[in-house]
């Protein structure tokens, strides 16, 4: 279908897109398909990628508010999906050919917690939901699946390199760190 604008609007409590986000948008494009779920969808861009890119998509996030600015995103992107309140998979059922999820990977940096922080900090390791995340995936997949996955140089991404045979499909850098896209079957 080629790459198409996104329009976002930014919702008060939701993680407004950033490198990261652009950065898993382009392997979305070119290796999303199927029925697709957006874990931690935010506010939708990289649902609203995929179905763009002629996918089904289930947005799914543990902030009501995310679903929310998802919905009218989508809505003002022509795009239509399913909207799961799930703290991973805990409320997802069915398998997916393709899942998404741009999680929180930070490991925290010393300063006081926001509730913003949900969206970026992934435990004292940055890992922690990484993990639980790859410890519960296999169980909502179908046989034939692809799995896109942002990490960061900070969280050890290296690990699932290694462990899970993951493909960098994508990378970028900023001054503190080092992005990748892993995409692993």
């Amino acid at each position: 279908m080629g790459t198409k604008a996104i329009r976002i609007k930014n919702c008060d409590g939701v993680y407004a897109p950033e490198e990261d986000s652009y950065l898993i948008e382009e392997a979305v494009r070119k290796y999303a398909y199927g029925k697709t779920l957006d874990i931690g969808t935010g506010t939708g861009i990289l649902g609203i990628a995929a179905a763009q890119e002629g996918c089904d998509v289930t947005f799914s996030d543990i902030n009501d508010k995310a679903l929310e600015c998802a919905r009218i995103n989508a809505k003002e992107n022509g795009v239509r999906g399913r909207f799961i309140e799930s703290d991973l998979f805990k409320n997802i059922q069915g398998k997916f050919n393709t899942v998404i999820f741009n999680p929180p990977y930070l490991p925290p940096d010393g300063r006081r917690q926001t509730p913003m922080d949900t969206a970026t900090y992934g435990g004292m390791n940055g890992r922690e939901i990484i993990d639980r995340f790859l410890r519960e995936y296999l169980l909502h997949v179908e046989d034939d699946h692809v799995i896109l996955l942002l990490e960061s140089s900070l969280n050890g991404y290296t690990k699932d390199t290694d462990a899970m045979n993951a493909e960098i499909v994508c990378r970028g850098s900023q001054f503190f760190e080092e992005l990748v896209v892993l995409k692993f079957k």
